[in-house]
């Protein structure tokens, strides 16, 4: 992936991360992730996150709560594996959220979880295994006539309408990362994407993914750009 200028270097990342988890929202290294944040324990979550390195995880629950369920899905346990991304943009509303987008950079494995802050979760990461996300590389074991065939047949039998010239001049690892992350993939497919230890691994399961709901002919997501919570 590209480097940004005011990213940190592997060996700035800290040792102790907020994360914010939420169930079917995946961001990559590289992907840009839109959020609309309105609870107080994440608002205070932004606040501090401003004021040190501008990193936050994201990590999906290992299962949501039913509706009668009292539990807190921000309680539940977390998958073992997230992704933290830089806060890059940053809007004040005046019914009191904020409008973030968060940069992906690293993903990161959850050793332990740490007392909570301000309402918030914190864990202590483990970046080692992936330090090649911060590497820029696009590597040449990537199928890229089966991935626009498979995506082609996706939005054929979703309805989903895509600018195929955009699409056709995006480089692999864009469009790689964009697609994993906008498709309304399932939690468990979702998560098997993010853990893939290389980009062509990852575009291997995309595709198997996006075939098979292709012939199960998955439904258009619902409207919204942005993560909400």
């Amino acid at each position: 992936m590209s480097r940004l200028p005011f990213d940190p270097a592997f060996d700035e990342l800290p040792g102790s991360l907020p994360v914010f988890p939420l169930p079917g929202v995946l961001l990559l290294p590289g992907g840009r992730l839109p959020l609309n944040v309105f609870e107080p324990r994440y608002l205070a979550m932004v606040e501090d996150a401003l004021k040190g390195p501008r990193l936050i995880g994201m990590v999906q629950p290992r299962s949501e709560p039913d509706a009668g369920d009292l539990r807190d899905v921000g309680a539940a346990e977390l998958y073992g594996t997230g992704c933290a991304g830089r806060l890059t943009a940053f809007q004040e509303t005046d019914d009191g959220r904020y409008l973030v987008t968060l940069s992906g950079l690293i993903r990161f494995d959850v050793t332990s979880e740490l007392p909570s802050l301000r309402g918030y979760r914190l864990v202590q990461p483990e970046w080692d295994p992936y330090a090649g996300d911060l590497e820029v590389a696009d590597p040449p074991g990537i199928d890229r006539p089966r991935i626009l065939e498979a995506l082609r047949a996706y939005f054929d039998a979703t309805g989903i309408a895509g600018d195929w010239e955009a699409i056709e001049e995006t480089p692999n690892e864009k469009l790689i990362t964009s697609v994993a992350m906008i498709c309304p993939f399932e939690d468990s497919e979702k998560q098997a994407l993010l853990e893939a230890p290389t980009l062509e691994r990852r575009a291997e399961a995309m595709t198997a993914i996006l075939e098979m709901a292709a012939l199960r002919g998955t439904p258009a997501p619902d409207g919204g750009d942005a993560a909400r919570h």
